[in-house]
């Protein structure tokens, strides 16, 4: 990585024409992947990648170039290019510290220490027990991604600090099939771990979950469609407050009053039953880091305390526009992409009630117990989910599975419609797109029960 003493020298000459600051931000990359599309291996791919950028703000204004050249002499042009677009007195003359500390995210088995043999072990055992699990399963795709990154991020601020982030995740997406008729189901477990992550998943039962899923659906009736009581599983049933609420708390939005939480910090915007926290500080998980890509140490954000507006994510520059440090929330995708304030790992936290309680306390509705994906506002909070698993409740019990299902609502009147969390917290892995690129965010909740929900669906209206 780039030695502090050329870092010191790009840095003052990105500010030499009087700007307010300066960063790089240097990538190294190794990632590899395997699919397997119905019994065949139809991709296999691995290599690096390498790169900066370098910003450099003005104001409110930010300027980003990259390049994947790091000779002295071309960063120097790149810094001096940058610098030219301002014409200020300068004010600041940076001088770097190199800060160290203990990783709280130890990786044991590197992925680039091992061949695409022995990964393609992991594909071919979550394809054998996917296919194999009932004979209505017809085609089957897994896919293995790993990712291990080295980065360096030295700033004005005097900052020179590295970060090694590794990544794994299996993602099995087996096909059932009955008279022309076809449902698929999911399964994605991932973490911020090496390879000694496959030490503990047992992979036939995670091909086995995802099977059952698209076997159940592809056999359920048609959900009816109405406004009823919709209770949502804990995991991956968390994206929709991802997706509907966490977006809008981020730093990006609400800077700009492109969100319906701007100006609302104080104040109630969910139910008393609702607290909420993003964390990028939990051990390996899969949106977590040491320190955020703008180098300051991750934290754990208190989102929502008992309904009441805590704190919003805020990366610098967003927080620069609204009077606010930054919490540790600015991420991108790579070197080719700026950053700004994203989500890590997002989740409901734990109330006082049990699973079964909040079953046997709904007299009918939904339980969504997987969903799929959907479409947010951003700006409004209006969105529309899929249900890739779904069973009624009727007179407190979960009786029939059915399928194709949408939650349609609004993220800020749901947080205000949940009469009931679950004791049973769990959290889920997915990617996160936006506009500094997409990123590992686990999403996460105890099961929830939301009132009055409209639920769309094709088996008739209630």
């Amino acid at each position: 990585m780039l030695k502090i003493e050329l870092c010191e020298k790009v840095l003052n000459e990105a500010l030499s024409k009087g700007g307010d600051f300066a960063e790089i931000f240097e990538e190294d990359k190794y990632h590899s992947s395997i699919t397997n599309s119905n019994g065949k291996i139809d991709r296999i791919n691995s290599g690096n990648s390498y790169g900066i950028g370098i910003r450099v703000y003005n104001g409110l204004n930010s300027i980003y170039a990259t390049t994947n050249d790091n000779s002295q002499e071309n960063l120097m042009k790149l810094a001096s290019d940058l610098a030219a677009s301002i014409n200020k007195e300068r004010k600041i003359e940076v001088k770097l510290q190199e800060i160290k500390y203990e990783t709280k995210h130890p990786i044991i088995k590197s992925p680039r220490d091992f061949d695409l043999n022995y990964k393609l072990n992991f594909v071919n055992e979550a394809y054998d027990a996917a296919i194999n699990y009932d004979d209505l399963i017809k085609k089957c795709v897994v896919t293995y991604l790993d990712e291990d990154q080295n980065v360096l991020i030295a700033n004005s601020l005097g900052k020179y600090i590295e970060d090694h982030r590794v990544h794994v995740r299996l993602a099995i997406r087996p096909i059932a099939e009955l008279d022309g008729k076809m449902q698929d189901g999911f399964y994605g477990p991932g973490a911020m771990m090496g390879l000694e992550f496959f030490d503990n998943l047992d992979i036939k039962e995670a091909a086995e979950k995802a099977s059952s899923i698209a076997k159940t659906m592809l056999l359920a009736d048609e959900c009816p469609s109405g406004v009823m009581d919709v209770v949502i599983n804990n995991g991956f049933g968390g994206v929709i407050f991802h997706e509907a609420c966490g977006h809008p708390l981020e730093a990006s939005a609400v800077s700009k009053n492109q969100s319906v939480f701007a100006n609302k910090e104080g104040q109630q915007i969910a139910s008393t039953l609702v607290s909420a926290v993003d964390d990028g500080t939990i051990p390996n998980a899969w949106g977590s880091s040491n320190i955020d890509d703008e180098g300051n140490f991750n934290q754990k954000r208190l989102l929502i305390k008992d309904g009441i507006l805590n704190s919003y994510l805020v990366d610098q520059l967003n927080g620069k526009r609204m009077g606010l440090e930054s919490n540790g929330a600015g991420r991108r995708q790579n070197y080719g992409y700026e950053p700004t304030s994203r989500m890590s790992n997002t989740y409901i936290c734990n109330g006082e009630s049990t699973f079964e309680e909040i079953i046997e306390n709904t007299k009918f509705g939904l339980f969504a117990k997987n969903l799929g994906g959907g479409s947010v506002n951003p700006t409004t909070g209006d969105y529309n989910f899929a249900v890739i698993e779904g069973y009624l409740i009727e007179d407190g019990k979960i009786t029939k599975p059915v399928r194709g299902a949408s939650l349609v609502g609004n993220g800020a009147k749901t947080l205000l419609q949940i009469d009931m969390v679950g004791n049973n917290l769990k959290r889920a892995q997915g990617m996160c797109g936006a506009a500094s690129g997409s990123i590992q965010t686990d999403v996460g909740q105890p099961t929830i029960r939301v009132k009055n929900m409209a639920v769309g669906g094709k088996g008739g209206a209630l």
